[in-house]
């Protein structure tokens, strides 16, 4: 299976994002929830006007999360030389290396927008990276992820205890660490915070380790060019520290994520249940009525 799927990783991006649209529209009619959630979280979300608005969006979107996967063969399998070059050009880059410059640890708050895996890759090409890796349960997906994530100067944590002393450490060694902002954070690690109206258990990591290091804070997604032609990663500063206070801190960040999404709303994940209440989670409290 490996051998044919570094065959497949050949293909010209654009062949690859081809098939990853045909991919998106089979999962999207198939059996599940799956289409369900998406329109539920785009139709909801407020970035589109209903009717022939929003469906324009979710057609485009079905083929944007198409091509998310498929375009994993090329990210994780090519040779890293030749990934990197798919990166075409960056914006705001130039604020990491002032941080850097400056003696501060770096966090890439990176969203699932786009070709987010490419962030890792361009960062640990230039700098150390450190992120925190669940592994699958398919030992072939495993291995693939692998490979895939830990190349040129990145290192893969667990998601425990452990793994945010390795972030912790990182941090203060003025490295960078990657996180994801907008997944449902573990009981007890998380608060809700409004995300697009809704409420969503939100992590408070971001906010913690920034207070206890001092590191700077970035947005960064990678947009996924028309017509495979590659990704341009875009860096937004976080421009003032995040609140000590948990709840605001979430706020802030949902803030930012959505700030983000609006910019390229039919590369965001929105199949993702983002509004899931963990097991032994109380649910939030209800709006006072008016």
């Amino acid at each position: 299976m490996m051998f044919l799927l570094k065959l497949l990783a050949r293909l010209p991006l654009p062949v690859l994002h081809g098939l990853g649209i045909a991919l998106g529209w089979l999962i999207y009619l198939a059996p599940g929830r799956h289409s369900q959630r998406m329109r539920s979280n785009l139709f909801d979300s407020g970035l589109c006007t209903p009717g022939r608005d929003c469906r324009r969006l979710l057609r485009q979107t079905i083929g944007e999360s198409g091509k998310a996967i498929v375009e994993l063969l090329a990210v994780w399998l090519r040779p890293y030389d030749k990934v990197l070059k798919l990166v075409k050009g960056t914006t705001g880059w130039e604020h990491i290396d002032a941080a850097r410059a400056a003696g501060k640890g770096v966090i890439v708050i990176a969203p699932h927008i786009g070709c987010f895996e490419m962030i890792n890759q361009y960062y640990a090409a230039r700098h150390p990276f450190t992120a925190m890796y669940k592994p699958p349960r398919q030992p072939v997906l495993d291995a693939l992820m692998l490979n895939g994530r830990q190349r040129g100067q990145a290192t893969l944590v667990p998601t425990d205890l452990s793994g945010v002393r390795a972030l912790l450490a990182a941090l203060k060694r003025h490295e960078g660490i990657g996180i994801l902002p907008d997944q449902v954070a573990t009981g007890g690690d998380g608060v809700w915070a409004p995300f697009f109206g809704r409420p969503a258990y939100t992590p408070t990591l971001v906010a913690s380790l920034q207070r206890k290091t001092g590191a700077a804070a970035f947005f960064v997604a990678a947009e996924r060019l028309n017509w495979g032609r590659g990704y341009r990663l875009h860096v937004m500063p976080v421009d003032d520290a995040l609140p000590a206070d948990k709840a605001a801190a979430a706020v802030r960040i949902n803030q930012g994520v959505e700030a983000v999404v609006r910019r390229f709303p039919a590369q965001y994940l929105w199949s993702y249940n983002r509004h899931k209440r963990p097991g032994g989670v109380a649910l939030p409290d209800a709006p006072p009525e008016a």
